[in-house]
């Protein structure tokens, strides 16, 4: 699977244009605040509906327009598949799969497998839970779409149960209700850390691995699934835990509360590791999710690499390079000198100057 174009309408400042890839390495360079992340966040929108950088949809659409267009073509099962996003400022997004609408979102999840790699990343080993839960339930959503189903589900009840929570605070009568939220729940919030668990098992032995060769062979390390709440021990503790609930107007146990802690020789370097070691872990977490799909038998996974490089010392740079030969990348950065010193074969160029892009 690759992409092959990507067509922009009015998207950001994009007013018309197509660019083209090619199923290998593809630089997108440019001064700063010329559109190259637009790209990517454009690629990544189609990929999972939403964009990396905002959660407001109509900051996506270009200035003095009313909707905006996106549309990517993928080479997948030895045809072409095409995948269109309309952004409305009035409406919510609408999206076609081979100008079939879609009705749900899960049917998107997997068509197009991104995995996105940026300097904020980097900060994804001691920055706050919250994005390290939005790191795998992002990559669950991928690889499962009905995980999606089950996640959706569990944040709109959720929504529900702390409402009710802070109605029961007025009116005690109302706490009747809870418990039919209680069961729905459990039963989303345990398959949810049920499929947590099993990725995390699963992308452990890639990520030893790819940190143990970076560091030089020097460290071994571990991703540990931080659960808020035990499977078996949901339901007593929700529930041994109400008039707590009730006072604070919100849900303290259950999935949304989880984390994940990095340890390299049984130390957690969220809270006692270097820079370097943080950074290592990053972009070992970002070579496992590579390999994990890969070796899982479904589509290889397109790699975006937003200016990340200027970010890595040279080692790391070669490594990174060096695991991405077989997957269509495509890289954004400031200049070409980026890669004078390093090994990646450039494929095809892309300049991009004012919303406009130039094929070198």
């Amino acid at each position: 699977m690759y992409i092959q174009s990507l067509t922009l309408k009015n998207f950001r400042n994009y007013e018309d244009t197509k660019i083209l890839f090619n199923n290998h390495i593809n630089i997108i360079y440019g001064k700063n605040a010329q559109g190259k992340t637009n790209i990517l966040e454009a690629l990544y929108l189609c990929s999972t509906s939403k964009s990396q950088r905002t959660a407001n949809m109509r900051e996506l659409i270009m200035f003095n327009q009313e909707e905006a267009h996106v549309a990517v073509e993928i080479f997948k099962d030895n045809q072409i598949q095409i995948i269109d996003v309309h952004l409305k400022k009035n409406n919510k997004k609408s999206i076609a799969i081979n100008k079939v609408s879609i009705r749900k979102l899960n049917e998107l999840f997997g068509v197009m497998k991104i995995i996105m790699f940026s300097p904020e990343d980097l900060g994804l080993i001691k920055n706050g839970p919250k994005e390290r839960r939005r790191f795998i339930d992002l990559e669950l959503c991928q690889m499962n779409p009905l995980y999606y189903h089950y996640l959706k589900s569990y944040y709109l009840v959720l929504k529900q149960r702390n409402n009710l929570l802070k109605e029961i605070k007025k009116n005690s009568s109302a706490i009747d209700q809870l418990d039919a939220w209680d069961i729905q729940l459990i039963e989303y919030g345990k398959y949810i850390m049920k499929y947590r668990k099993i990725f995390i098992d699963e992308l452990n032995p890639y990520f030893n691995s790819n940190h143990y060769e970076i560091s030089g062979q020097s460290e071994k390390s571990n991703i540990l699934y931080e659960r808020n709440v035990e499977i078996d021990l949901f339901e007593k503790k929700l529930k041994k835990n109400i008039k707590y609930d009730i006072a604070i107007g919100s849900t303290s146990v259950g999935p949304h509360k989880d984390d994940l802690r990095f340890e390299i020789n049984g130390v957690d370097i969220r809270k006692y590791g270097s820079q370097g070691q943080q950074r290592t872990a990053a972009l070992s977490l970002k070579l496992s999710e590579i390999e994990l799909i890969k070796n899982l038998g479904e589509d290889k996974p397109i790699l975006l690499l937003d200016d990340v490089l200027s970010e890595l010392d040279e080692s790391r740079q070669n490594y990174l390079i060096q695991n991405i030969k077989d997957i269509q990348t495509i890289i954004t950065c400031t200049g070409i000198e980026d890669f004078i010193n390093s090994k990646i074969k450039i494929e095809n160029m892309i300049k991009i100057e004012k919303g406009t892009w130039i094929q070198q």
